[in-house]
């Protein structure tokens, strides 16, 4: 009887849900640990209840701690989560009703922030300076070094393997599964890009990661080790965010007027509104883009 409700409880309902949608769908590695971390959140609560036997309230009071504790956004997403994890209990046919989706209009509404980012040049090569003189972790250095030469998304940095530079043709390739867009993305490497890498390879270039955990390099580097990083050098998540990078680098290379706003777009790996633009830009702009780096 214990063995028949481990495997109707929540947490094994949910770690099932996981593997089937989201790591069998080839989501992106970051997408998959996001999963994973929403589940934190109700493994110790409600993780070895019954999944047929949990009530609304009994999930309100989990959700309105979040909330609470400040941290609204993460009560909605992880509300909309255990929602799909009762939907993927009724298909398997362990429970009768999704208790989550009665929840929705009794949580507060995220308060919508941008990212914040410096978007004036002086003020950058402020920050620039204060990033080479960071005495901290050697890698979270160079991966704030890296962050205005590439535009990529933070996750897509710190979860970087060695075996994804090409250092012949100088190119950096994301694969699809961890891209936004779940397509590949193919980064033009400057020569200042290639000489922060070779520095970044006297440090980690035996491991898998280009950007271990502090704690064990089997593991990348922790989600908030660059903003952590930008907090102790006394830059606030209002004026600074590891994110930001991408609005710089959008802001400044659209206002410069030297390049293509294709070219910029492809650089930041956005998707296109206009499906037969999209399909057409797709292939181009590669040689602006090496130039734009550089």
């Amino acid at each position: 009887m214990a063995r028949l409700a481990a495997g109707n409880s929540f947490q094994s309902v949910a770690e099932d849900f996981i593997e089937v949608k989201f790591v069998g769908g080839q989501k992106a590695a970051a997408t998959i640990e996001k999963a994973r971390w929403y589940l934190s959140h109700l493994t110790d609560p409600i993780g070895g209840r019954p999944v047929s036997e949990i009530e609304p309230a009994e999930l309100m009071v989990v959700l309105k701690k979040i909330e609470k504790a400040g941290k609204r956004e993460t009560a909605v997403r992880t509300r909309a989560f255990a929602s799909r994890v009762f939907r993927h209990g009724v298909a398997m046919s362990l429970c009768k009703s999704d208790p989550a989706a009665l929840l929705g209009d009794a949580l507060m509404s995220p308060i919508v922030t941008h990212r914040a980012a410096i978007l004036e040049p002086r003020k950058l090569g402020a920050l620039l300076r204060a990033i080479d003189d960071y005495g901290g972790s050697e890698s979270v250095k160079i991966a704030m070094q890296l962050l205005p030469h590439v535009f990529v998304r933070p996750g897509e940095l710190r979860l970087a393997k060695w075996k994804e530079i090409d250092w012949d043709e100088k190119i950096w390739r994301i694969p699809a599964e961890r891209t936004k867009l779940r397509r590949p993305h193919s980064v033009p490497l400057s020569v200042q890009s290639l000489a922060l890498f070779n520095e970044l390879r006297r440090h980690t270039g035996w491991m898998d990661w280009m950007f271990p955990g502090e704690r064990s390099h089997l593991k990348p580097m922790c989600e908030n080790a660059i903003n952590t990083a930008f907090r102790r050098m006394g830059f606030d998540r209002e004026t600074v965010t590891a994110h930001g990078f991408r609005a710089t680098a959008s802001t400044l290379l659209n206002e410069s007027g030297k390049w293509h706003p294709d070219a910029i777009e492809r650089a930041l790996a956005h998707g296109h509104s206009n499906a037969v633009r999209g399909a057409y830009a797709r292939g181009q702009h590669w040689d602006e883009r090496v130039q734009m780096s550089q």
